[in-house]
């Protein structure tokens, strides 16, 4: 099967920055833009330029220095949103703009207060305008999945007519379900009839923890860009996670036949540079970049693992720029002890690994991560209490076990 190409459009310093605790000075958002062009992202997309000063000199900053992927810029359909925006990308070796407006009736009607017809014709004029700084425009209707199908047909016909290279039809609020936006990209993309001049795009948000499934979902619909972030942040819950989409892509290509240019073993790095700039840790568990997605604590698996990693893995942590982790805590078996006494240079007897365990064992009860240092104390203590014993029994026939004593968290 032909592998088709997924654009990767990444907007952790527009969008992500925008979800509380996560806002980044200019400084910061350059070192960022440094290591997402690493990454290998087609697009990122810089910030909002006429949010603010700052905003708008740190696009143009990102536009003088980062040369690989396409820098892009977000608008309202507004006059002076896409000067602030042309102004601010005028660096760029590829630049694009991209501007919005919302479609729904409740956005229409209760946010903007503008008709349907003031609606088209704004969007209208704003693409025709940002046509004018560059030929590489996007266009989002916002709400795109709460609004009536038959004026988003139009709205996207216009959208097309106008000049829009990219359509975006947003999940704003998280309120799909994956079936639904597939079906509903195919129904837009079969109902305007100059659907095929463009590429569609999708931007799913997590406030039902689907984001990463309407988007894949999207693209069996017939999106080929997929706009996410790093660590998946965003407003509220949170965009579609950047590396979620990629891996998912590598780990089933039999059910996903899609590449992407990101360079996968960046990926850790990458989550790991917004977490320090930030001080927002991930979570423990989060899929491909969270402490624990290649951490192994439970024997049975640990046991899997030492043997063949495929048992418990569908994907290598060096694929991420991660590394397998096997986890010492009371749930742990002797084959995981065994490889990092191993590791850390201590060649252990059938008798002294015993020794060990149960002292390992007796720990975790009291300490949740057992670390090389315990580990490594346990063994001397063990191997000096073993001497100890052998020396008062010739024989050398081992004392009764002694419980080690307690020690704190």
């Amino acid at each position: 099967m032909v592998s088709e190409r997924l654009i990767i459009f990444d907007t952790t310093l527009r969008d992500g920055e925008q979800s509380p605790g996560f806002s980044m000075n200019t400084s910061e958002k350059l070192e960022l833009a440094r290591q997402i062009e690493t990454l290998g992202v087609d697009i990122m997309e810089a910030g909002f330029p006429i949010a603010s000063e700052d905003d708008a000199h740190a696009v143009r900053l990102i536009a003088t220095e980062i040369r690989k992927p396409i820098i892009a810029a977000l608008a309202r359909c507004s006059p002076p949103d896409i000067e602030r925006a042309g102004e601010s990308l005028e660096p760029a070796e590829r630049s694009r703009i991209h501007t919005f407006i919302a479609t729904s009736d409740l956005h229409l009607e209760r946010k903007l207060r503008i008709t349907p017809q003031q609606c088209i014709d704004a969007l209208g004029a704003g693409v025709r305008q940002a046509r004018g700084y560059t030929d590489d425009v996007e266009f989002s209707a916002e709400d795109a999945t709460r609004t009536d199908m038959d004026f988003l047909c139009r709205v996207v016909e216009t959208a097309i007519d106008a000049g829009a290279t990219t359509i975006n039809l947003p999940d704003t609020v998280g309120y799909c379900t994956p079936e639904e936006i597939e079906a509903f990209f195919t129904e837009i993309r079969t109902r305007v009839p100059n659907a095929a001049d463009v590429i569609f795009s999708t931007h799913c948000h997590d406030d039902l923890g689907l984001a990463v499934a309407n988007s894949l979902a999207a693209v069996r619909g017939g999106v080929r860009q997929i706009e996410c972030t790093i660590n998946g942040i965003g407003e509220r819950a949170g965009n579609a996670s950047l590396e979620e989409v990629v891996m998912a892509t590598r780990v089933r290509p039999d059910l996903l036949p899609y590449t992407t240019e990101v360079e996968s073993t960046q990926l850790l790095r990458t989550s790991q540079l917004l977490s320090s700039l930030t001080q927002e840790p991930v979570q423990a568990n989060k899929a491909i970049v969270g402490r624990n997605a290649f951490a192994h604590e439970a024997g049975v698996h640990q046991d899997g693992v030492i043997k063949d990693r495929r048992t418990y893995e569908i994907m290598r942590p060096e694929d991420v720029g991660a590394q397998l982790t096997l986890v010492l805590g009371k749930h742990s078996g002797r084959h995981a002890l065994k490889q990092r006494c191993e590791q850390l240079g201590h060649e252990l007897t059938r008798f002294e690994l015993d020794r060990v365990y149960r002292q390992i064992i007796a720990l975790a009860d009291h300490k949740k991560r057992i670390d090389d240092e315990d580990v490594t104390a346990i063994v001397t203590r063990v191997r000096r209490t073993q001497g100890a014993t052998e020396s008062t029994n010739p024989e050398g026939r081992p004392g009764p076990h002694t419980q080690p004593a307690k020690r704190s968290a």
